[in-house]
């Protein structure tokens, strides 16, 4: 990616990403590149999950080529053997005298809403509470899907581009999220303290294929739109219907809406490469398994059909002969990369 795309170099650092899902991470060690930096990350006798850098200090093999011994980390070379905070314990050549520089960078790590997210930033300014919040994620009123990943060849930024951008899908996504109005009703955007939403209504529209089934209103209804980007790379899709003549800007939610979110977390791998985690959280139809398993297969379709395009992107745009335009539709996805592009400025000031 060519670096005059606003907030197309460097990462923001500061801030919590998601490594996978909690179940993929087990007592064996699994490399993983994240932000162009090696990590190994296994779990503790306790269940813990513990992430160091994936590179002895001696020769830089990586450590997830060595082995597991109670809660450490033995290198695969010459023993050298690392606690869960990345100290060299034991030097078997030197038992009496561990090598004081032998020690590897330790991320902060937390399992939360089923994912494991790592701070990859300063340490000491690692906040829990800086974790997304999920409002009803434990209300057994709400359903959810299953939780989704997928690797993406594309830049991280064309896929916030992307989920701040509510007019694709009526070309994209034809078969699932597009409908009438999707196409060319006007967009409002508004800044939030750590992002931007692009949102509108769509009023006495039939509802697009994927959601035809779950509504029980129709056959036309009023249709919101909200796509929201927060620092550094969390997308907030929200699909709100009402039943005719109930929604609209500035209207209280009608107590008949059916919300369904999708949360998205987008985790950079490098420049071209990065990896794209979800799940989907609705205020109806908790128990229906069968409803969430096929809006999980619908979601899994649709996240493909925008790869596919995503990553024609990411090769268009590295090898353009002739510059790239914006249109109006782009304004919500450049105010996010503005943003994204000042904290990454911030922090390296």
């Amino acid at each position: 990616m060519r670096p005059d795309l606003i907030g197309g170099e460097g990462y923001v650092q500061n801030c919590w990403y998601v490594a996978g899902r909690s179940e993929d991470f087990g007592r064996e060690l699994t490399a993983l590149t994240m932000l162009e930096e090696q990590i190994v990350i296994y779990r503790d006798t306790k269940g813990a999950p513990i992430a160091l850098e994936d590179a002895c200090p001696h020769r830089k093999l990586p450590l997830s080529r060595g082995t597991i011994e109670g809660d450490h980390v033995v290198c695969g070379y010459h023993g050298l053997t690392f606690d869960c905070s990345g100290e060299c314990v034991i030097a078997p050549t030197q038992l009496d005298n561990p090598p004081r520089r032998a020690a590897v960078h330790s991320y902060p790590a937390e399992d939360r809403w089923g994912f494991l997210w790592l701070w990859m930033g300063d340490p000491e300014q690692a906040d829990r509470g800086r974790i997304i919040d999920i409002p009803n994620f434990d209300n057994p009123n709400w359903g959810k899907t299953q939780k989704g990943a997928m690797e993406m060849a594309c830049h991280y930024l064309y896929i916030t581009d992307n989920l701040l951008d509510p007019s694709h899908v009526a070309w994209v996504h034809l078969t699932s999220f597009a409908g009438a109005g999707t196409d060319n009703r006007p967009l409002d955007l508004e800044e939030t303290e750590d992002g931007v939403i692009v949102s509108r209504w769509v009023l006495d529209e039939a509802p697009p294929p994927y959601y035809k089934d779950m509504l029980p209103f129709g056959p036309t209804c009023d249709r919101k739109q909200h796509y929201e980007c927060r620092l550094p790379a969390t997308a907030i899709n929200m699909s709100v219907y009402t039943p005719k003549g109930e929604g609209g800007k500035d209207v209280p939610l009608s107590p008949d809406a059916f919300v369904n979110i999708s949360y998205n977390f987008i985790t950079p791998v490098d420049a071209g490469r990065s990896r794209y985690f979800w799940f989907q959280h609705r205020n109806m139809h908790a128990g229906d398994e069968a409803m969430s398993q096929r809006m999980f297969e619908g979601a899994v379709m649709a996240f493909t059909e925008d790869k596919d395009v995503l990553e024609y992107v990411q090769t268009g745009m590295a090898k353009r002969k002739t510059p790239y335009i914006n249109l109006g539709l782009d304004a919500g996805a450049m105010r996010f990369r503005t943003r994204v592009a000042r904290q990454i400025k911030s922090e390296a000031g």
